[in-house]
């Protein structure tokens, strides 16, 4: 079956104005996302509250982000972002005994670092696994950091700083060996590739829908392996998180059997509007599709940076990028906003200029933005 890209690069408006290149800091808007949210609003003038509506919303949100997953229902929690689920996952974590050490790497997103940081004060113990001499983090630095001290390993799947990805499968071999847990931040990869939490056979996920998932902010998602949900009761907590939601039970705490007890509070009903429309069109492509399509057009992008001597400082290997592919750059907020004044969207972090694809992008894209930074190669080429 031949996948009409063409077709789908239409239900995104945006695209026809800009060269959008930004999907890892903020996707663009489909239209059945923007109907969704709508609907949400003409939902709130007709009715009201509409709870009954609300929940089921909260509902499809779970089965179809399992779904994305290929995991079980009962394994995911809606949660108000990847941070609400990392502080609820770590919230349930015992750092009082041998096993008080958390790994993570120089590739993290700061929430993620943070959160284990903040749990020096319950005795956790933070090692950080560094970079080579050539930027990347091989397995055996993790090797060295992993042992049988460490409780968990929570690690980036794809860097958001310079798009490299991280050897996931080795990683967890390594710490299930040595009896510490993985949880997977995979922010910047779900959604643009096949993330298979049960063939990665890591023990956690947390992420969010604004990226490639095609929603919104304001959700996130947790992932918790089932036979381990039992033995981790969080103390960040709230009545969403409880067995019996509308039980109003203020004798005790009573958390869900399944991943519903990390979750908190009243969940952001108009995210799942959007959120559950952004879902479906993921699944409607199907991820092996996208993660293909985002496997060509990182190629291509990369091979014709070559051409124009400017070369990309991620990884060439598939098996080590993602869909974010960076140059460095002198001056790179100036570069950023001269691409900007051409309609040309990206992002940068550190000195490395961020251009991040989705199955709605194509070649013009590509063409686009390789022919901008031709253009200003003289003046922000290091």
């Amino acid at each position: 079956m031949i996948t009409d890209f063409k077709g789908l690069r239409s239900r995104f408006p945006v695209l026809e104005r800009k060269t959008y290149l930004n999907s890892g800091s903020y996707c663009a808007l489909a239209d059945s996302v923007k109907e969704a949210i709508n609907n949400y609003m003409d939902d709130r003038l007709l009715v009201g509250a509409n709870w009954d509506v609300w929940v089921m919303k909260n509902e499809a949100v779970r089965s179809l982000m399992a779904q994305v997953l290929r995991a079980q229902p009962d394994e995911i929690a809606v949660t108000a972002s990847a941070s609400a689920g990392i502080n609820a996952l770590a919230s349930a974590c015992n750092f009082t005994g041998k096993r008080n050490k958390v790994v993570i790497s120089d590739f993290e997103f700061p929430t993620n670092a943070q959160i284990w940081h903040a749990q020096e004060l319950r005795g956790a113990r933070v090692v950080h696994v560094h970079r080579d001499a050539n930027g990347y983090i091989p397995l055996e630095h993790f090797e060295q950091a992993i042992d049988e001290e460490t409780q968990i390993v929570a690690v980036t799947h794809v860097c958001f700083r310079n798009g490299a990805k991280l050897d996931i499968a080795g990683i967890v071999e390594l710490a299930h060996a040595r009896g510490a847990k993985v949880m997977l931040d995979c922010y910047q990869a779900v959604g643009s590739m096949t993330v298979d939490v049960k063939k990665l056979d890591v023990d956690f996920a947390v992420g969010g829908m604004l990226k490639y998932l095609l929603g919104t902010a304001g959700l996130g998602f947790l992932y918790a392996r089932q036979e381990l949900i039992p033995e981790l009761t969080p103390t960040n907590s709230g009545w969403f998180a409880q067995a019996n939601i509308t039980a109003m039970d203020i004798t005790a705490n009573r958390p869900s059997p399944t991943a519903r007890r990390f979750e908190a509070g009243t969940p952001a009903v108009v995210n799942c509007y959007a959120v559950e429309a952004g879902l479906k069109i993921i699944l409607e492509v199907g991820t092996d599709v996208i993660e293909e399509r985002v496997r060509y057009l990182t190629r291509l992008y990369m091979d014709r940076l070559q051409e124009i001597d400017w070369p990309s400082i991620t990884p060439r290997e598939d098996e080590r990028h993602g869909p974010m592919i960076c140059v460095r750059a002198n001056q790179v907020a100036q570069l950023f906003a001269r691409l900007t004044e051409q309609d040309i969207v990206t992002s940068f972090r550190d000195d490395n200029l961020r251009a991040t694809f989705h199955f709605y992008n194509n070649e013009k894209d590509v063409d686009a933005i390789v022919q901008a930074l031709l253009g200003h190669r003289a003046e922000f080429r290091p």
